[in-house]
């Protein structure tokens, strides 16, 4: 028996539609293409280009079985697989081609049996089942997909998600007093919880049993009458370690409606869990990858009303890419919980209506434009006051009451890759400053600040990013504890790019475009290979668009009567000032995408130097 899944989850009936243009968000890159019949075509979205400084460039160490791999016919793609962790044949055969035999059996998860029998009697006795998430696009979606699929099994389902401003972040007691109020018997928590063993044990004491699902670092002193789902938690023998709370919440929702002898409606799970999957940054590899490649393929048929509405505002049309899903549908699913209420985002995806789907997007598009104004400040004002800073710390800490706490956290990750250290920001509120770090590369920053733990309130996250109240008072000294600490090896604050490739510029064109698009979907674990092309010189004025944007084409450096190769374009976003200076025989590192608008693959600038070696300068964001 076919599983009836709601709209926002499943199939509509009726004819497959097409997504409309929109308007693009105030910050993003002008949408300038046309429609290509070229190979998986990708597109970049709009962001301001985070600059860099000098840095090391150093071609990726390549592993042993990239020889063997060579061998067995794969060619240039030989070498990047085997730098993704590829072995065998039978390896890059699935990377390159996911498909849903790739996914691990629910049941291998520590807690699932439990948890579904659990979750089956609910649903048979249409009891009411509060699922609490959080506010971020993998809290949302979890929500959503695990809302869905308890509601179309008979559930009465309560979603509850939290508001970033009045309740900070988390499983708190006052969602277990919302679930209390609604008649709830069963808590489920999607990607939260782990760490919250005052709310679990509140809830318990009121009757209710717990659930908790969620992929943080796990807690100490986790209850034990909760039933648990984290592939983190010790003896778990899950295969894969990696997965967000949206895949999380996708493995429950498989495990119910296998033991339930429904259909899998992989499609319509897989949409929404791809979401929360690429926007949470986690390692597209492994499980992550199937639930990315397949989920993407289904996303560019969704029918949903919530997911096309999101989708013509985000002037998406056709096949979606994971760039689009990290930097046009995720950007505005996370503005809700950064400036208003998550809810808004999460009755988008539930809704079945149209005009409301209409509606609703149209709403998270304009906090998406408020959020990026708002981003765009606070990244200014800390990128002063960190500049004013001679030398450096070894990491950056920085509060203001005139910081909005739902925007602190991606600033500090702009800021973090600035100035490539780890960055800190608060926003402060009476007496309490609450905020969000990140880190860099090879630097566990959940592990640093845990060792400052007794002088924050409240304090969690991930080896890259985390999330803390502090009391005003105790900033000052938490800024100096912290600076005193970091003490790190030299060599991690020496920023380094590693290339994949190095290629003259008669190289570039459709046939490498293709071949390097099977590498897709990209993200954490799976970027995009960067390239080395040179030395080249330029071929006629820079082309400008948008406030900072360049195109240019160059071609191979000749050295005396060397005839002219075939030229090439680069595309440079926010790199006008940079590019103007770009003279003589010089080298660039930069990826290779496809350019609708041109009809044909460009290279997008990530760095550049001369020919001798010397960094083209350019100037920071504070200045």
């Amino acid at each position: 028996m076919a599983l009836p899944v709601p709209d926002a989850l499943g199939e509509r009936s009726g004819r497959k539609e097409s997504g409309e243009g929109g308007g693009a968000g105030a910050g993003e890159r002008p949408d300038r293409r046309r429609r290509s019949p070229g190979p998986d075509v990708t597109r970049r979205a709009a962001v301001e280009e985070e600059r860099t400084d000098a840095a090391e460039w150093l071609e990726k160490p390549t592993p042993e079985s990239a020889g063997a791999l060579a061998d067995a016919g794969y060619g240039l793609l030989a070498a990047p697989l085997a730098r993704r962790g590829v072995r065998t044949p039978s390896e890059a055969d699935a990377f390159l081609a996911p498909h849903r035999r790739d996914l691990h059996d629910p049941f291998l998860l520590q807690g699932m049996e439990e948890a579904v029998d659990r979750l089956l009697t609910a649903c048979r006795d249409s009891a009411t089942v509060a699922v609490v998430g959080d506010y971020d696009v993998d809290g949302v979606t979890a929500c959503a997909l695990l809302t869905a699929v308890l509601r179309a099994l008979g559930a009465e389902v309560v979603p509850i998600l939290p508001n970033r401003l009045t309740e900070g972040y988390g499983f708190q007691t006052v969602q277990v007093e919302k679930a209390d109020r609604a008649g709830a018997s069963l808590i489920v928590t999607v990607d939260c919880g782990t760490t919250s063993a005052d709310a679990v044990l509140a809830a318990i004491e009121r009757g209710i049993e717990v659930i908790v699902t969620d992929h943080h670092v796990v807690g100490s002193d986790f209850p034990s009458q909760a039933i648990q789902i984290n592939p983190l938690q010790d003896h778990c023998g899950y295969p894969f370690r990696h997965l967000c709370g949206a895949g999380l919440a996708f493995k429950l929702a498989q495990g119910m409606l296998r033991r339930s002898g429904r259909d899998e409606p992989l499609a319509a799970l897989l949409r929404i869990a791809c979401l929360g999957t690429i926007a949470d940054v986690v390692p597209l590899v492994g499980e992550n990858r199937v639930i990315a490649a397949l989920g993407l393929q289904a996303l560019s048929e969704a029918r949903s009303p919530g997911l096309r509405a999101l989708m013509r505002v985000a002037r998406i049309a056709g096949s979606v890419s994971s760039t689009e899903v990290a930097f046009r549908l995720g950007p505005r699913i996370n503005a809700a919980g950064r400036l208003a209420d998550a809810g808004l985002a999460l009755r988008l995806l539930l809704t079945r209506d149209a005009a409301e789907a209409d509606r609703l997007a149209g709403e998270l598009d304009t906090l998406n434009r408020n959020r990026q104004a708002e981003e765009r400040r606070v990244v200014k004002q800390a990128a002063e006051l960190f500049a004013a800073r001679d030398p450096l710390p070894g990491i950056l800490v920085a509060w203001s009451p005139e910081w909005h706490r739902g925007v602190v956290g991606i600033a500090a990750g702009r800021l973090a890759r600035e100035f490539h250290r780890p960055v800190i920001l608060l926003g402060v509120d009476g007496e309490t400053g609450t905020g969000s770090g990140r880190s860099i590369p090879h630097l566990d920053l959940h592990s640093f600040v845990a060792g400052f733990r007794h002088l924050t309130s409240r304090f969690g996250g991930h080896p890259q990013a985390i999330g803390l109240s502090v009391a005003v008072s105790e900033l000052p000294e938490l800024r100096s504890a912290m600076e005193e600490g970091a003490e790190w090896p030299p060599e991690i604050l020496v920023r380094r790019r590693e290339y994949e490739l190095a290629l003259s510029a008669e190289q570039i064109g459709t046939g490498l475009y293709a071949e390097l698009a099977r590498l897709e979907p990209h993200g954490e674990g799976n970027r995009r290979p960067l390239i080395r092309l040179g030395p080249l010189e330029r071929v006629g004025p820079l082309r400008e668009f948008g406030d900072s944007h360049v195109k240019l084409r160059v071609r191979s450096a000749r050295d005396g009567g060397s005839e002219a190769g075939r030229p090439v374009w680069l595309l440079g976003w926010g790199w006008k000032e940079r590019a103007a200076r770009l003279d003589g025989r010089f080298e660039v590192l930069g990826a290779l995408e496809w350019d609708s608008y041109q009809g044909g693959p460009v290279v997008r600038l990530e760095d550049a130097r001369t020919a001798g070696n010397d960094q083209v300068p350019e100037r920071r964001m504070s200045a």
